[in-house]
């Protein structure tokens, strides 16, 4: 069982910035997608970012393109979303997962998720 604890979140007015943080228990060497997803209420959850654990490739739901960065830090098992220009749309509960080699941005395809942490963007 994989443990994913994110941290990061915040308020913020639109225009500034968060780092979204994901601790997780296990981070071996693979192939398989660290995924961010968000949820609005009353909308369903969106993928925003993915990045294969062997770093390899990475891919952004249009939206966040130029604006949000994922990375990880292997020596801390932590997977990271660095959030600039913010804005009132990007509001919303923010999860970390953990999928398999054909995860990207498909919420389907993951198995192991965070308890969330809450990102509000005020205008």
């Amino acid at each position: 069982q994989v443990q994913l604890v994110e941290s990061g979140g915040g308020s913020v007015q639109t225009g500034g910035s968060l780092r979204l943080s994901c601790l997780a228990s296990d981070y071996f060497y693979g192939s398989y997608y660290m995924g961010w997803f968000r949820q609005a209420p009353g909308k369903e959850r969106e993928g925003v970012a993915a990045l294969r654990r062997d770093g390899l490739f990475a891919t952004y739901v249009d939206s966040v393109k130029g604006r949000f960065t994922i990375s990880q830090d292997i020596a801390k098992n932590t997977l990271y979303l660095q959030m600039n220009n913010l804005q009132p749309e990007d509001t919303g509960m923010y999860y970390c997962a953990r999928g398999n080699p054909a995860s990207r941005l498909v919420a389907g395809q993951y198995t192991y998720w965070g308890q969330g942490t809450q990102v509000t963007v005020s205008s």
